[in-house]
């Protein structure tokens, strides 16, 4: 799994901290501890950490996130430790420790996890707006404080010899703005931004999360240094992103990203949604839809990330690039290219781009309660077993976010459909034969290679049709049909371009078949599935036709005996299975006949 560089602990790319997942609103101005705090309220691994500390002379405070957390009744995941203490110095106070990069951070690891302590620093200048050119310790708690991003994560808590925590350091006022709900930057808000742009991507993150409104001035701010954000990696993007996702109301952050100019930098394609109109709440355009769709999406992480939610923030992302007469033709296919690069910029993990475009592609499916049990079953083949329960919840939060209920169109019946079929345990996908491929090789001398998929895939559509299908012998049974149609040579059938031409002759003791061609337009949903198979003095040939048009030929019998014909059916979702032919030891002959069915 990749790593990704988070703030605070380090998390993997399917990880989200519970922090992050918990919706927590602002506390009140009564609840936000005015002092000190009680002993217990410190894990044992941090107060050992303290007592070292001050044992050796050096001073230990809890800063950052923790301090904000505790403060608002949160217990805090991660617990960072600020000391005027060198790195060289704590790497000789605390044996294992890991000097983890030149900020002045070393992981101590301890019997309840590995925390952080960091040196007091000042920062220099920032030169790519995101990271210090160099880093000068500093000797003060105030130097480390006055450089953080806002003040409500710019407090600290003293901790003594015994590693009990003292009064709350706040020289910035984040405990008054902690309580108003309020995020505010440190100092001034612009210098703040230009040094490290990730701020504002932040500052978004927060306000959803935290549920906070941004400061006039620092909202200003951000809204002037907006295309710094340009600088931020995408890998950081994603995770403030995915945190933003994962909060109780993500348009909070979506909307403020929006006005101040930050997704225009980092989602252009988002951004460009604003002023298409959308034919649906009165008042609305395209990007007020998006983000009450991802508001009203199921929050629930699918290794650890917010599936559901990034699927409902841009799968609508190909309607501004296919807008053309008030229509937006193909932009489920156009959007999950979009999608795909989207997610592959920022560096998401590619399991989860996979998926998350998969869900934009289908996600106009249209049901009817005419569907049979095989058209429920390819349905489900079609958009995948994996995605289905996050599709439908995505349709159900499209639906909200049109102003609609959540289970129009009979999205509740086709989701008790589908779960009828699944607890079944019918065939949906290949791996659900009763054969695979190294069977098929085995039983009928198959070689590797293509066309033992493509036998599995047929196999496949004839179970889907027919559950009952699905055993082993009777599929290889199948399999060996299919192969000895294809192997005899008394039929030959080429497609091109949707046509096909076939003719068949036979020849049988001084007898000669006639032939004779049909050619007719047969349509069903756009493909058709046909086959034919003749049984004439032991055997007959026969062959079929696809794609809308059929052209076929029967000829005659032999020795006093007739050829008789069969009619293939159809199949349905753009599936076509046709081909059979043989021949009788002196006689032969020929006939072909299609058939159609409609899939509701």
């Amino acid at each position: 799994m990749a790593r990704l560089s988070l703030p605070g602990r380090e998390l993997t790319a399917g990880e989200l901290s519970p922090s992050d997942r918990r919706p927590v609103r602002p506390r009140p101005a009564d609840a936000v501890v005015a002092n000190a705090l009680p002993a217990d309220a410190v894990p044992a691994g941090v107060r050992s950490i303290a007592r070292t500390l001050r044992a050796a002379g050096h001073e230990a405070h809890l800063v950052g996130g923790c301090v904000r957390d505790l403060l608002r009744g949160i217990p805090p995941l991660d617990w960072d430790i600020a000391t005027d203490a060198r790195p060289d110095r704590l790497l000789s106070l605390f044996p294992g420790a890991r000097y983890e990069n030149r900020f002045g951070t070393v992981a101590v690891p301890l019997p309840d996890g590995a925390h952080e302590v960091t040196t007091f620093r000042r920062d220099g200048t920032y030169s790519d707006h995101r990271r210090p050119d160099d880093v000068t310790f500093g000797d003060t708690l105030d130097e480390d404080l006055a450089r953080r991003d806002f003040t409500v994560n710019a407090m600290a808590i003293p901790l003594d010899a015994d590693g009990m925590p003292g009064a709350v350091a706040d020289r910035f006022d984040g405990r008054a703005d902690l309580a108003a709900g309020v995020l505010r930057a440190v100092g001034d808000p612009g210098a703040r931004f230009r040094e490290d742009a990730l701020r504002m991507l932040r500052a978004a993150r927060f306000a959803a999360t935290l549920g906070f409104t941004v400061e006039p001035g620092t909202r200003t701010a951000i809204a002037a240094e907006a295309p710094l954000a340009v600088h931020v990696s995408g890998e950081r993007t994603f995770a403030e992103l995915m945190r933003l996702l994962a909060a109780e109301r993500p348009s909070t952050g979506l909307r403020f990203a929006e006005e101040t100019g930050l997704l225009a930098v980092v989602a252009p394609e988002l951004a460009r949604q604003r002023g298409i109109p959308q034919a649906k709440i009165h008042g609305d355009d395209l990007w007020d839809h998006t983000w009450r769709t991802v508001d009203a999406a199921a929050p629930t992480l699918v290794d650890g990330l917010p599936l559901a939610r990034t699927a409902a923030l841009l799968h609508d992302v190909g309607k501004p690039a296919t807008f053309a007469d008030g229509h937006f033709v193909g932009h489920d296919t156009v959007g999950a290219k979009l999608a795909a690069a989207w997610l592959d910029g920022l560096r998401a993990p590619r399991a989860f781009t996979t998926r998350v475009a998969s869900l934009v592609r289908h996600h106009m499916f249209s049901y009817a309660s005419e569907w049979s049990d095989a058209a429920i079953r390819r349905f489900i083949r079609r958009v995948g077993l994996v995605d289905l329960d996050e599709l439908l919840d995505l349709r159900a939060a499209d639906n909200v976010g049109s102003g609609l209920a959540s289970n129009v169109d009979g999205l509740d019946e086709l989701r008790g459909r589908c779960q009828a079929q699944v607890a079944a345990h019918v065939a949906l996908e290949r791996g659900d034969l009763a054969v695979d491929g190294d069977d098929l090789m085995r039983a009928l001398a198959l070689a590797p290679g293509p066309a033992v998929g493509r036998l599995l895939e047929e196999l496949l559509e004839r179970v889907l049709a027919d559950p009952m299908l699905n055993e082993r012998g009777r599929l290889l049974a199948i399999a060996r049909e299919v192969e000895a149609d294809g192997a005899r040579g008394a039929a030959s059938d080429a497609a091109a371009e949707g046509h096909l031409a076939a003719d068949a002759a036979g020849h049988a003791a001084g007898h000669a078949a006639g032939d004779a061609a049909a050619e007719g337009h047969l349509a069903a949903e756009g493909h058709l599935a046909a086959d034919a198979a003749g049984h004439a003095a032991g055997h007959a040939a026969g062959d079929a036709a696809a794609e809308g048009h059929l052209a076929a030929d029967a000829a005659g019998d032999a020795a006093g005996h007739a050829a008789g014909n069969a009619a293939g059916d159809a199949a349905a979702e753009g599936h076509l299975a046709a081909d059979a032919a043989g021949d009788a030891a002196g006689h032969a002959a020929g006939n072909a006949a299609g058939g159609r069915q409609s899939r509701p």
